[in-house]
């Protein structure tokens, strides 16, 4: 059974607003990014115990750290950076989050990703020996204007990495924003690294974010291989239908629960127990 998750920060800044409506839907985990509009690393003690308590009263469990670590420039100072990291850990292990969702890197207007493969792969490498010890794996997520932000590249980090705590997160969105059919082009080399699925969708010909099922992500396909192949793992809905920036997205309740309606149609169709 599939489990449903989602970046409930786009419902609401509230986080007990947040919590609702998750339960509304029937979710009962989510990837935490913010609350009351604060970047979960950057929560204080205060905030820290309120969201626990405010999750356990909603039976909500965490899913993922959605983390901005890897959203600094290449060219950047990594040190401060890595300590961050350290502080992301420790986040994930106070939600009891088994993933934290991370990038690789910024790279500089006009110039070539892959002229910037060997510091990415030090700074990638520095993230998972730092994780060595704690109970969680580290998702990669393929994102525009960053290094992993094509099939090639995202296989390269991981498999040059060679940490069994680096794995990949699917976006399809961000694939069709590069200019990737993510299916027909990424999927088989991918899939061998799989572990977590985020779900938006986009068109090819603007980039627009449009809900699961409606652009170019090729979901239905993707879906029916994860079935075909016995994925397991989570569905995070980050829909982004009302606006975007390099840190996250906004949808609002109305629209975020338009895009779990596409998605949730979709499994039903399919015949695809969720919960």
């Amino acid at each position: 059974m599939w489990t449903l998750s989602g970046f409930a920060d786009e419902i609401d800044d509230d986080f007990e607003k947040q919590c609702a409506v998750l339960n509304h839907l029937g979710i009962g985990s989510i990837e935490l990014r913010s609350a009351w509009g604060v970047n979960v690393l950057d929560l204080d003690d205060e905030q820290l115990q309120q969201a626990e308590a405010i999750l356990a009263a909603h039976k909500i469990s965490v899913s993922s750290i959605g983390s901005p670590i890897g959203k600094i420039g290449i060219t950047d100072d990594f040190e401060p950076h890595l300590d961050r990291h350290g502080v992301a850990l420790q986040r994930a292990e106070f939600f009891a989050a088994p993933y934290i969702r991370l990038f690789s890197f910024f790279i500089p207007d006009g110039e070539d990703p892959d002229s910037y493969r060997d510091e990415v792969l030090r700074r990638m490498s520095a993230f998972a020996a730092r994780a060595e010890g704690h109970d969680v794996i580290l998702l990669h997520e393929n994102e525009k204007e960053i290094f992993g932000d094509i099939p090639r590249r995202c296989v390269d980090i991981v498999e040059s990495v060679g940490s069994p705590q680096l794995r990949l997160v699917w976006d399809a969105a961000n694939f069709v924003q590069c200019g990737v059919r993510p299916f027909s082009e990424g999927y088989e080399s991918i899939r061998p690294h799989l572990e977590y699925m985020q779900i938006k969708d986009a068109l090819l010909a603007t980039g627009e974010v449009v809900p699961a099922g409606a652009g170019d992500g090729e979901t239905l396909e993707t879906i029916r291989a994860l079935r075909s192949d016995g994925f397991d793992g989570y569905f995070s809905l980050e829909p982004h239908l009302a606006t975007t920036n390099s840190l996250g997205g906004f949808s609002g309740e109305d629209l975020f629960t338009k895009a779990h309606a596409a998605f949730t149609e979709i499994l039903r169709a399919e015949g695809i127990d969720y919960r």
